[in-house]
């Protein structure tokens, strides 16, 4: 029988041969171990994710399948219901009534007199809805901004502080005289570059331009829209016409909605109540005339609707805005291939004709 020797046995039960091979067995099972989730993550690392890919799919087909609530038509069309017979009428079952300008502000006079709101200076607010879509179907008009100068002045109660940029004595002078509220040149420049001055008090930048070069090292300092543009009208030569425009002219915005893109809106105050009612429409035609200019180059109306409002007062009435602008407009001429293939039908067309006749 084998037998171990006694040295041999002492080695072994010694306790640092027994340590060492103890720690030799733990360290070689803790190498051998993967960390909890190693496998998990190499499995999952062999899955190819698939990506569907998605054709052309048209613009009226994109949100078919998703939550569409129902959304009104904001363009009223009331020319299919009845035009009332008398005085006393359901609104909503017949046609709106449309004001002349001047019996608008009569009624507005009315409802604002001291014997129920007591406001006879209230602001008259013209609500102008239009017609977004612009040449193509999926394109549409973008919002824009605009001053209007008007011929008849009125308190509009709102910040108009001008500054004036120009080089020379006679222009100057002249921004000065045109009521501008600050006019200076390059140290005026200076004094914005080194913090003496904050354009946030002046919301309307004008320049002319003969200092436009010295004005560029300020562009960071002013915002976009507030860098003097010819485009705008805030860069120009006459500086009277211009601060004329901007520190009594009609300021408006046109604001397309988000969820009917075809639809905008203008708000625009054309004067108080106690002005001269011809005063009045012709501010208001200005002021169409003016949104008119935006028009796109499309056949179909543009301005839809407007109404007149004079807060707090909720009435709104209707007018007729056809007196002062065109109601429809013109296509753009067709360039190219089209613009050829419709002379070729159209001169086909007459050969057909002649030949007929004949």
């Amino acid at each position: 029988m084998f037998s171990l020797g006694s040295s041999v046995l002492s080695r072994l039960a010694s306790p640092s041969a027994l340590a060492t091979n103890a720690r030799l067995l733990h360290v070689s099972a803790l190498d051998l171990a993967a960390r909890k989730g190693t496998r998990e993550k190499a499995r999952k690392a062999k899955v190819k994710k698939v990506v569907e890919k998605v054709g052309f799919i048209r613009h009226d087909m994109r949100n078919k399948g998703k939550l569409n609530l129902q959304q009104v038509n904001k363009h009223i069309d009331d020319s299919w219901k009845q035009t009332p017979t008398d005085n006393c009428w359901v609104s909503k079952y017949y046609k709106w009534r449309v004001y002349t300008v001047e019996e608008a502000i009569r009624c507005h006079r009315e409802t604002h007199h001291p014997t129920m709101y007591n406001l006879p200076n209230a602001p008259l607010h013209a609500h102008i809805e239009l017609n977004m879509q612009a040449e193509k179907i999926t394109r549409f008009v973008e919002n824009f901004q605009r001053m209007v100068a008007i011929p008849n002045r009125f308190e509009h109660g709102e910040n108009r502080n001008i500054i004036v940029f120009a080089k020379g004595q006679e222009a100057l002078k002249e921004a000065t005289d045109a009521g501008a509220t600050l006019v200076g040149g390059v140290e005026l420049i200076k004094e914005i570059q080194n913090g003496d001055l904050q354009l946030s008090e002046y919301p309307f930048v004008l320049a002319h331009p003969n200092i436009l070069p010295d004005l560029v090292v300020i562009r960071g300092l002013l915002k976009k829209s507030k860098f003097p543009n010819p485009r705008l009208g805030t860069l120009g030569t006459n500086l009277a016409e211009m601060i004329e425009r901007y520190s009594n002219g009609i300021q408006y915005s046109a604001e397309r909605d988000e969820n009917q893109k075809d639809f905008g809106t203008i708000r625009a105050c054309v004067g108080t109540l106690q002005m001269d009612a011809q005063k009045l429409e012709q501010n208001l035609s200005i002021l169409l005339q003016d949104v008119n200019t935006m028009r796109p180059k499309r056949e179909g109306k543009f301005i839809t609707r407007v109404l007149l409002k004079s807060p707090p007062s909720g009435e709104s009435l209707k007018i007729d805005p056809f007196l002062y602008v065109p109601a429809e407009g013109k296509a753009a001429p067709k360039k190219g291939k089209a613009a050829a293939e419709e002379a070729a039908e159209e001169s086909d067309g007459e050969d057909e004709k002649v030949a007929a006749s004949n």
